[in-house]
């Protein structure tokens, strides 16, 4: 890029310098030219003063001193030269000054200026000066050479400020290629610089915002795949133990274990698919994909957590308010999140789990309440590797992360006993 800039900023001014210095050429050797001839009208005048009307008669003519390349001489009237240096017959312009006008023109290699000698009003003579077109040539190829170095160190002066410009420009942007390389390297943490350059500032800033966005939905993917492969390794595990145990010693009611194995195994086949259905679409959409009736999710929820809970002689106890049985809901989004909060219950809290589901000024709130007390400080009971017995501290975790990105959300309401709400926005269509 650099070179580009600097290439392109060197063609511009050397077409601006030839577009100004072609003219300017022209008009120097028009100005000496000009300024040359005016010098041989004066030294012709300054003679033509010191003509007498006699010098035809071969009285002496004094002329004025010139430069040794110059000459000047006096004609009479039948152009022959009568005192100074010039060609014994006069030439085209000495005789067109004969008609009583001063005259100039070029005579082969020399510049010629002629004016006429008069007294009393008649034309006695003619004064010829000339002087040497290569003076004019001289003098021309002196000023040429002095714009060429003016426009040479214009150039350099302008190749210097591309150059400055080209770095300016292209560092910046080099940086942000850098950056944009060491993410592509793995590098999620590089940012690109700011610039003082507004254009290249945006750019810039408008990738670290894209790095940003990418690098949060990786790391919620990421979270969401190992919170995902938790809720999934936990159920399997008990499964494996269950038939384990009934392989090795079986038990009198062998076809009940195995329909009760049958039965978790459906039960988790809906908590992968319900995964799915949220991996294969963006948060946004969450709250309003697939809806069901709340009172058929709080069915299932019933049918999924009533024996696990039974079997450690505990209770699970609905209640749903009458006016949000048919809300149509979020089905995977609250069936993920209340079998999180069940399973915390199951498996850290105590006595009777109650589900309950009631309108909270327009919003849907799904309490699920158990007789324990929260076993970590409240504040950071959401925060992911904190358990207060053997847990992973994955599921709060990701039950959270779920209603929010679904747009809802999920509190503690309750610290003794136990109490977690969701909260979501009221059904649209409701």
């Amino acid at each position: 890029m650099r070179r580009r800039v600097v290439r392109v900023a060197v063609v511009a001014i050397s077409v601006a310098l030839v577009l100004f210095a072609l003219p300017l050429a022209v008009l120097v050797r028009s100005s000496l030219l000009t300024e040359e001839q005016g010098e041989l009208e004066r030294v012709a005048l300054a003679a033509a003063v010191r003509v007498s009307p006699q010098f035809a008669a071969r009285d002496k003519v004094e002329l004025p001193a010139v430069e040794a390349d110059n000459t000047v001489g006096v004609y009479d009237l039948t152009g022959h030269l009568k005192s100074g240096r010039g060609p014994a017959v006069a030439d085209g312009v000495t005789q067109q000054a004969t008609a009583g006008v001063a005259a100039d023109g070029q005579v082969g290699s020399d510049l010629v200026v002629a004016v006429p000698v008069s007294s009393a009003e008649q034309i006695n003579g003619v004064v010829r000066a000339s002087a040497p077109t290569s003076v004019v040539w001289g003098r021309t190829l002196l000023g040429w050479s002095l714009l060429a170095a003016l426009a040479a160190g214009a150039l350099l002066v302008a190749v210097m400020v591309a150059r400055r410009q080209a770095r300016r420009l292209a560092e910046p942007l080099e940086t942000l290629s850098d950056s944009s390389e060491r993410i592509a390297g793995g590098d999620l943490g590089a940012r690109a610089e700011p610039s003082d350059i507004a254009e290249i500032n945006r750019v810039a800033e408008t990738h670290n915002t894209m790095v940003d966005r990418l690098t949060d939905m990786l790391q919620r993917q990421s979270h969401f795949s190992a919170d995902a492969s938790h809720q999934l390794r936990t159920p399997l595990s008990g499964i494996l133990l269950e038939l384990e145990a009934a392989r090795t010693s079986p038990p009198g009611d062998l076809p009940q274990v195995l329909e009760n194995a049958a039965e978790r195994v459906r039960d988790l086949t809906q908590t992968v698919d319900g995964l799915l259905d949220l991996a294969r679409q963006h948060p946004s959409q969450w709250l309003t994909a697939a809806p069901r009736q709340l009172g058929e999710v709080i069915d299932g929820i019933e049918r999924r957590w009533h024996g696990p809970l039974a079997r450690d002689g505990r209770r699970l106890v609905l209640q749903v308010d009458p006016g949000v049985r048919d809300w149509p809901t979020p089905a995977s989004l609250v069936t993920q999140i209340v079998d999180v909060l069940t399973d915390n219950a199951l498996r850290h809290g105590r006595g009777t789990v109650t589900v309950a589901a009631r309108d909270a000024a327009g919003v849907l709130a799904v309490d699920v309440i158990d007789e324990g007390t929260v076993p970590v400080d409240p504040a950071s009971v959401f925060t992911r590797g904190t358990s207060g017995d053997n847990g992973h501290g994955i599921g709060l975790a990701l039950a959270r992360t779920i209603a929010e990105a679904g747009g809802g959300r999920l509190s503690i309401t309750g610290h003794a006993p136990t109490a977690f709400t969701l909260y979501l926005p009221l059904p649209t269509d409701s």
